[in-house]
């Protein structure tokens, strides 16, 4: 399947109508020209499907690895239904890549596994700049946009077992 009907099959689903759905998202400033496209993208999610703006908090931390503590603290401090992480860590010359990549990861995966709100992960991953910028609005889509539909769909699946 080629990679545009990828990106238009995602596109093609509509996603679940939640009452009152109440979104944090946390942005990593490093590579910011990234993580504000991908942002962007998450609120044009939620302002299509006719989310209020007021019922999305937004806050930045310093950089990826510091994704995990502020999802737990927007989980602890608000009354949030999930979480969406957005970074971008791009590999360089050292291993610096592979720490952060796996400190973000475990951290989400253990939030996940323990909490009762789920955290999405939508960080980049990439070996350059522009592997990233193509997944954030440019030929691959938006994965900020894909964050925000899985989102929904994560709150919509636990409303569907308290029914």
């Amino acid at each position: 399947m080629s990679t545009q009907l990828q990106v238009e099959n995602k596109k093609s689903a509509a996603l679940p109508k939640v009452a009152d759905l109440r979104v944090g998202i946390v942005v990593a400033e490093w590579n910011r020209h990234i993580t504000d496209a991908l942002l962007q993208g998450a609120l044009d999610v939620f302002n299509r499907e006719g989310y209020p703006k007021g019922n999305i908090i937004v806050r930045h931390v310093p950089g990826s690895v510091e994704l995990t503590f502020g999802a737990s603290c927007m989980i602890n401090d608000t009354d949030v239904d999930v979480v969406i992480v957005i970074g971008c860590v791009i590999r360089g010359g050292t291993p610096h890549f592979d720490y952060v990549c796996q400190s973000v990861t475990q951290g989400i995966t253990t939030i996940n596994t323990e909490g009762d709100v789920p955290v999405i992960f939508g960080v980049l991953t990439t070996d350059d700049e522009q592997q990233a910028l193509d997944r954030a609005g440019g030929k691959l889509g938006n994965k900020g946009a894909e964050a925000a539909e899985a989102a929904i769909k994560m709150v919509a699946f636990i409303d569907s077992l308290n029914d």
